[in-house]
């Protein structure tokens, strides 16, 4: 499978790499990310250890992290297929952007081109992703990148104490591509 992915923008997306760690550190310094990784990713050590997992779960075919980057090299976020399910040819889309990069499309691109490379390389046929009600940028995300609405998970996600319904979003290697916004 390829391991690296020209998106329509002058994006790339690729395989994380060791020399990533600080830009890994400087994104989830940012208190929007917090809860995005299972552990601290909170000193340069604990940046390393999260982009060798990433390479682990590759080498697993359980998930296919990639790191979002302009034309320069510059991370500006990430997009990945995880949960994969071989048996069922499903994965599980998630997405973040740093906050230089937010709002500017960078993650419905992404999106856009990490299905398509689902669909044709991985060979998946059915991508879900999920996101917080309370959160209508990632919503704009989903729709932008083709995924469809499909329901409502009530109380899904906890975050200090607090629980959140969780709209789930479905797109099929059936569907036609999206036209990008």
């Amino acid at each position: 499978m390829r391991d690296r992915v020209d998106a329509s923008s002058g994006l790339v997306l690729r395989r994380w790499r060791t020399e990533d760690a600080a830009a890994v550190t400087t994104a989830f310094a940012d208190p929007l990310m917090r809860g995005q990784s299972i552990e601290p990713v909170d000193s340069a050590q604990a940046a390393e250890r999260w982009i060798a997992a990433s390479g682990d779960r590759w080498a697993a075919n359980s998930a296919y992290s990639f790191a979002v980057v302009d034309g320069g090299g510059l991370v500006l976020g990430q997009v990945c297929v995880g949960s994969v399910d071989r048996r069922h040819d499903v994965g599980w889309v998630s997405y973040w952007t740093t906050a230089a990069a937010r709002g500017r499309g960078t993650a419905s691109c992404a999106c856009r081109a990490v299905a398509r490379w689902a669909f044709d390389d991985a060979e998946l046929f059915r991508l879900e992703l999920g996101h917080r009600v309370n959160n209508p940028a990632s919503c704009g995300v989903a729709r932008a990148a083709g995924f469809a609405v499909e329901g409502q998970q009530r109380q899904k996600l906890q975050y200090d104490g607090v629980r959140f319904d969780v709209e789930l979003h479905a797109r099929l290697a059936t569907d036609p591509d999206p036209v990008p916004l």
